[in-house]
């Protein structure tokens, strides 16, 4: 194979190499596209599009893979923690012991949020979007830690590292207990990370607080199986902003933001939005899934299929599995999860379904979760962007240990050609 690509337009024939990743994916470098013919390429959506050479996350849709530097999500999900994985997506390599035991005290010694903080929450009302509650006090933490990141210092890069893994879990609770009325809880340094998670958002003032292992695994898996998936939108934004050389608390700020939207992160709560609208509908499951094959039917069936996997979604299969012992455990009686499962066993055994590949994703199984747990909806896309946390800071300090340059698309021009300009009394 050449490892030359050739252009050819009016009569010139451009040519621009070549790049293989170690996994045989093929990519032209056109950087030299403008310069040498005047074109530039156009792509909405850059589905087509590399930003960026990464060694974080591997993903091929087609086939059903997710890796973490190398490590199969099977594995990662099975055999380590969430800690374990954030460090391995940060720095590159799978944790020492006395590596774990310190990323895990550094991250305790930081937890502390300042008080002040609380007075920016209690401008909220409690109407607020815990999303964008998240989105603003993790920009608000700019305040509070005003000097840049010196990124070629190994040391300041870790310690704003270590500041928001250990302050974001903090955010994320509080966002959920203004929601929930409750008083705001710094959790317990004697718990694991994501114990300590689940303490935090749980602990009621007037009553003993007791962990279920098996929820605790559950949040652990999920936290896994979010905690990064190559150049998604959000991810692609914290980038960009990072590109020019804004500071990490400011670039995963802007994640949050893009996470938001329904066709991101917010697709687990739209899973128990449509289970919702079907339950006020009668609860036919059947019905439901005649709409979603009609094609002259608006309604489509939220958390099946995926717009990258169009095998299966390798996360889903980990974590049905969770969502089952969960339901077991907890022994959770709701309406809205019994559709949920019925939707599920007719998408398994229907074949227009089997035949399309569209078998239940991560968002269905994590809203299912999230809803036996307690979680209000409002907060599912939160608990994502708490398990995507890693994947960004690890994406931000590769692109600036990197010194990519500043993201700055091109376009194609297609309004008015020039005209002359008319004054005010003769328009």
């Amino acid at each position: 194979m050449s490892d030359k690509a050739s252009l050819e337009y009016n009569g010139k024939k451009f040519e621009f190499p070549v790049i293989k990743g170690t996994e045989d994916e093929l990519a032209i470098d056109v950087k030299t596209l403008r310069g040498a013919s005047g074109m530039i390429t156009i792509d909405p959506g850059y589905k087509n599009t590399g930003s960026c050479e990464s060694g974080i996350t591997f993903l091929d849709g087609e086939k059903g893979i997710l890796r973490y530097r190398g490590y199969s999500i099977e594995d990662l999900a099975e055999k380590a923690d969430f800690l374990e994985v954030a460090y391995l997506l940060i720095f590159g390599e799978l944790p020492s012991k006395e590596q774990l035991e310190k990323f895990d005290n550094d991250i305790k010694s930081k937890s502390h949020v300042d008080e002040d903080v609380k007075k920016i929450l209690d401008g909220f009302p409690k109407t607020a979007h815990p999303m964008g509650v998240l989105s603003s006090l993790t920009s608000a933490l700019i305040a509070f830690n005003p000097t840049s990141v010196n990124v070629s210092s190994e040391e300041e890069m870790y310690n704003a590292i270590v500041k928001i893994m250990a302050k974001f879990p903090v955010l994320v609770a509080w966002a959920m207990r203004k929601k929930e009325g409750l008083p705001l809880d710094y959790g317990d340094n004697n718990l694991g990370y994501v114990e300590n998670i689940l303490k935090m958002m749980f602990k009621k003032p007037n009553q003993e607080y007791v962990q279920n292992d098996i929820v605790v695994n559950a949040l652990d898996q999920l936290l896994i199986l979010h905690a990064d998936h190559e150049q998604n939108c959000s991810t692609s934004t914290v980038r960009i902003v990072g590109s020019s050389h804004a500071g990490l608390f400011a670039s995963l700020s802007a994640g949050i933001s893009a996470l938001w939207g329904p066709l991101h992160g917010g697709a687990n709560q739209a899973v128990i939005e449509m289970l919702e609208g079907i339950k006020e509908d009668g609860g036919d499951t059947k019905k439901y899934m005649a709409k979603a094959k009609d094609k002259n039917d608006p309604f489509r069936l939220m958390g099946f299929g995926h717009r990258v996997y169009k095998n299966f979604d390798p996360r889903a299969k980990i974590i049905k599995k969770a969502a089952d012992e969960v339901l077991g455990d907890l022994g959770v009686v709701d309406p809205i999860l019994d559709i949920a499962k019925g939707l599920e066993k007719e998408a398994l055994e229907d074949q227009y379904f089997v035949d399309r590949k569209l078998y239940p994703n991560v968002d269905f199984y994590s809203g299912i979760i999230y809803r036996a747990l307690g979680i209000p909806t409002e907060m599912f896309t939160v608990m994502f962007a708490l398990g995507r946390l890693p994947g960004w800071i690890a994406q931000w300090r590769e692109m600036r240990l990197r010194n990519e340059p500043i993201g700055r698309p091109r376009q194609i021009y297609v309004g008015e050609n020039l005209r002359p300009f008319k004054d005010l009394n003769k328009r």
